[in-house]
């Protein structure tokens, strides 16, 4: 049985020694420009560990683990230039490195070279994996579509919110896992259930890193904080903050977000002051429990003997457990 250590190990080599070609070079420089930019893996520990589940040969995992990294810096890659960002994990974006052409076609060889890693499978196991690959990239496309969204509307609701990020974060997750587990030999039923315990995993970890930006501790997490304040980003926070506010806090709190004098730091620390007072803070961190312990009782519900479920149960504590 295989450590979470060896799994993510794994995972990062995998990903390291992936192998492009030269030319044409403003085509592929970006992709490995990406590729290289760091990260956690999380999503190819996650198929990985989902595959040790069932099987001891996870390697079997290793093309659709590879398949759903290139995809979610795909995502990350087009994301950057939809928000015009500049910067991604310390570097500069790809459309700000190069231009906003090279960003789309390089994304989009991404998203061919994704399907073509999957196709490097079990080829008894592909049209089950492309359907689980389907499913996941449409929903992460729904999930961002819907963010778009809601930077138009005045008001988004709490279900709104969840079911939004259901999508665009959560889905990969529980794809990544579902994914896994089908091919370390689970069923088509055995490998749903594990998917439904990626959703919860996934709506925690949103959750999280939403709260994180707003509460986390700026040397903890390696990155600025209060991005979402700044910019008024309707989070789960900021919608239950309105939602649970007096009149007095709630005027404030609208105030605060069309306020254009105030300093970023003078903003994010009286909006944050609010989220404590109104309740909405304490409110997140028992949905991020919640959402976590449904992810444990559901994979206490799989029937496989308990020490194939460590590296999962570790990398769901790392993911949740990061300021905790």
């Amino acid at each position: 049985m295989y450590t979470f250590d060896q799994i993510a190990r794994m995972a990062a080599e995998a990903v390291e020694e992936l192998q492009l070609p030269a030319e044409p070079a403003l085509l592929y420089d970006p992709i490995r420009y990406t590729l290289e930019g760091g990260g956690k893996r999380i999503r190819p520990i996650l198929t990985l560990s989902s595959c040790a589940l069932f099987s001891e040969a996870v390697q079997k995992s290793l093309p659709a683990a590879l398949a759903i990294e290139v995809f979610h810096n795909f995502t990350l890659l087009h994301d950057d230039l939809m928000d015009n960002s500049s910067l991604r994990r310390g570097r500069e974006t790809v459309h700000v490195r190069w231009n906003n052409d090279v960003a789309i076609l390089s994304g989009d060889a991404m998203l061919v070279y994704a399907y073509e890693l999957a196709a490097q499978s079990d080829p008894d196991k592909i049209p089950q994996l492309l359907a689980i690959l389907n499913r996941i990239f449409v929903g992460v496309c729904q999930g961002q579509q819907y963010d778009m969204d809601f930077e138009q509307v005045d008001t988004v609701t709490a279900d709104q919110y969840l079911h939004m990020i259901g999508l665009k974060t959560a889905v990969l997750m529980a794809g990544a896992m579902q994914a896994g587990a089908w091919l370390g030999g689970a069923d088509e039923a055995l490998a749903e259930q594990v998917y439904e315990a990626g959703m919860h995993l996934g709506m925690a970890f949103q959750l999280q890193d939403d709260w994180l930006d707003t509460f986390g501790d700026t040397q903890t997490l390696g990155k600025n904080t209060g991005d979402d304040i700044a910019s008024n980003k309707k989070t789960f926070l900021l919608i239950k903050a309105r939602e649970l506010a007096s009149p007095a806090q709630r005027e404030e709190l609208d105030g605060l977000m069309r306020s254009t004098d105030l300093s970023r730091e003078e903003k994010t620390e009286r909006v944050k002051a609010l989220y404590v007072s109104s309740g909405a803070k304490a409110l997140t961190e028992r949905l991020i429990d919640d959402y976590f312990n449904d992810f444990s009782r559901l994979l206490d519900k799989i029937r496989i003997d308990e020490p194939r479920k460590q590296p999962l149960r570790e990398v769901a504590r790392k993911l949740i457990g990061r300021e905790k």
